[in-house]
C-alpha cells in the first residue's frame, strides 16, 4: 500500500482552494486588528495596568527576607506576602530574577527563593513590577 499523500506544491503561486476566513467576510462589527503585523504584536506581553489604562503601582507591600538556616550557611534571598497575584504570575518573576541576577531560584509554598544575597536587585525588579518591597528580618 502507498502511504504517501499527494501534496500541493507551495512553491508555484497558485490559490488556495479553500479559505478558512471566507466565512468572516459577512460577518460585520468584527473589531479591527492591530496595525502591527501578526507576527510582530503575538511576543509582545502587555504590562498589567489598572482600570484607567495606567500601570498599576501600588500591587501591595512585599517581604524581601535574607535565610542562611537549614542551607548549610548559604545565603538565600526569599520575597514573601504576595496579595491577589497566582503562580505563574510568581514564576514569571522569579524567572526574571534569575535571569537579573545570574542565580537559580524557586517558587515554594507561595514564596519566591533566589540563590545568594541578592536584595537589591530583587527590590528594583519588583519595584518594576509596582510592587512595594520592604526589607524585612535581620
Amino acid at each position: 500500500m502507498n502511504r504517501k499523500k499527494k501534496r500541493i506544491s507551495t512553491s508555484e503561486r497558485a490559490e488556495l482552494t479553500q479559505n478558512p476566513f471566507g466565512a468572516l467576510s459577512g460577518l460585520g462589527g468584527l473589531p479591527g486588528g492591530s496595525e502591527d503585523g501578526p507576527g510582530e504584536a503575538a511576543g509582545v506581553q502587555e504590562e498589567k495596568s489598572s482600570k484607567r489604562g495606567r500601570k498599576n503601582t501600588s500591587r501591595g507591600r512585599v517581604d524581601i527576607i535574607r535565610q542562611t538556616a537549614h542551607r548549610g550557611g548559604k545565603a538565600v534571598t526569599v520575597v514573601t506576602n504576595f496579595t491577589g497575584i497566582g503562580l505563574p504570575e510568581k514564576q514569571d518573576l522569579a524567572k526574571k530574577m534569575q535571569k537579573s541576577c545570574g542565580v537559580g531560584g524557586t517558587v515554594k509554598e507561595g514564596r519566591i527563593e533566589i540563590q545568594g544575597d541578592k536584595r537589591e536587585e530583587v527590590k528594583r525588579i519588583l519595584t518594576e513590577a509596582g510592587f512595594q518591597p520592604v526589607f524585612a528580618g535581620g
